[in-house]
C-alpha cells in the first residue's frame, strides 16, 4: 500500500548505523531498522498529540481564543504523524482518520480568525474610513458563546483520541521506514507544488502554508536521536513557514472582512508578501521529493548513531 515517492537508483538506499544506542530496538537495530520500535514510538507521538487536543479542549474557561488555537495545533499535529503511518493501514481506517481530523480542525475555526484579525486590523496602515469600515465589519460578525464552543471541541477532542485508538488498533505489528518516508514525501511534494503554483493563486500560498507547517511536524516526530541533523533539516523548514503568517493573516482577514460585507485595499502588501515568502522557500524546496527524503533518511541514522554506547 507505500506510495512511491520518486524511484531510487538501485543500491541507492543508505546502510543501517552501526553502534548501540537509546533508541535502537532489539538486537540493536537503528530504529529505521526495527519497525516494531518505529511502531511504538509513531504511536505514542500520535497518543501525546490526542492528549494536547483533549487538554486544549479543557482549557476553554481560561481563554476562548487560545484554547482554539491549541486545540487546532495539536490536531494538525496528530494529522501529520498519522500520515507517517497512512500507507500502513487499510484504506477505510485511513479515509476516516483524514475526516476525524479535517473536521476536527475546521472546528470554530473562525473564533479564533476573528480574534486575531482584530490585532492584525490594528496594525495596518489604513485610512480611518477603512479601519472603521472594516472594524464595523468584524464587529458585526457572530462569535459563538463559550459553552458553545467548549461542547464542541469536547466532543471532537473525544473523536480525535477515539480515532487515534482505532488507528492503534489498525496497524500492522510494524511499520517499515518506506511506509514512513513515503508519508513525508507526499507531504514535501504537495507544498512544494503548492509554493510553485502560489505564484498566482493566493489559496495555493495558503496549501503551502498548511503543507510547511505539516511537514515541521513530522520533522519534529521525526527528530529521535540526540544529533543535530534532523533538526537542521526542521530549522529550514520552519523558517520558510515563518515567513508566510504575515501573508496568511492578511489573506484571513481580507476575507473575513469580505464576508460581512467590506473590502480592504491590501493587493500591494499581499503581493508582496508572497513573493518574499516565495523567494525565501525557493532553497529549502529546490530538491526533489527523492532527494529531501535520502538526506532525511542520513541526517536521523547520524543523529541516531551519536547516541554514546551503553546510553
Amino acid at each position: 500500500m507505500a506510495t512511491s515517492i520518486e524511484a531510487e537508483p538501485p543500491g541507492s538506499s543508505v546502510q543501517p548505523a552501526t553502534g548501540g544506542s537509546e533508541r535502537a530496538g532489539a538486537g540493536g537495530l537503528s530504529i529505521l531498522d526495527d519497525g516494531a520500535q518505529l511502531r511504538r514510538v509513531l504511536v505514542a507521538k500520535l497518543v501525546a498529540a490526542g492528549t494536547s487536543a483533549r487538554d486544549a479542549a479543557e482549557a476553554v474557561d481560561r481563554g476562548v481564543s487560545d484554547a482554539v488555537h491549541d486545540f487546532r495545533k495539536a490536531v494538525r499535529r496528530a494529522r501529520a504523524v498519522f500520515t507517517l503511518v497512512a500507507d500502513a493501514l487499510p484504506r477505510n481506517e485511513a479515509r476516516g482518520a483524514r475526516r476525524t481530523f479535517r473536521d476536527a480542525r475546521r472546528v470554530f475555526g473562525e473564533a479564533r480568525d476573528h480574534a486575531v484579525a482584530l490585532t492584525i486590523l490594528a496594525e495596518l496602515s489604513l485610512d480611518e474610513t477603512e479601519r472603521d469600515t472594516a472594524r464595523r465589519g468584524l464587529e458585526a460578525a457572530a462569535v459563538p458563546a463559550t459553552d458553545e464552543i467548549k461542547q464542541a471541541l469536547t466532543e471532537h477532542a473525544a473523536h480525535v483520541v477515539a480515532q487515534i485508538e482505532a488507528i492503534d488498533a489498525a496497524l500492522p505489528p510494524t511499520i517499515t521506514w518506506s511506509v514512513v518516508m513515503a508519508g513525508v514525501g507526499t507531504v514535501y511534494r504537495n507544498a512544494r507544488r503548492a509554493r510553485k503554483a502560489a505564484k498566482g493563486s493566493r489559496r495555493k500560498f495558503h496549501t503551502w502554508r498548511r503543507r510547511c507547517k505539516e511537514l515541521t511536524y513530522q520533522l519534529e516526530a521525526l527528530a529521535l536521536g540526540p544529533g543535530p541533523e534532523v533538526g537542521e533539516l526542521l530549522h529550514e523548514i520552519a523558517a520558510v513557514a515563518d515567513t508566510q503568517g504575515h501573508a496568511v493573516d492578511l489573506i484571513m482577514l481580507g476575507d473575513l472582512v469580505r464576508t460581512h460585507g467590506a473590502e480592504l485595499a491590501l493587493g500591494a502588501e499581499l503581493d508582496s508578501s508572497i513573493i518574499e515568502s516565495r523567494r525565501a522557500g525557493r532553497d529549502a524546496f529546490r530538491p526533489k521529493p527523492a532527494k529531501f527524503i535520502r538526506r532525511l533518511t542520513k541526517a536521523m541514522r547520524r543523529d541516531l548513531a551519536s547516541t554514546p554506547r551503553g546510553g
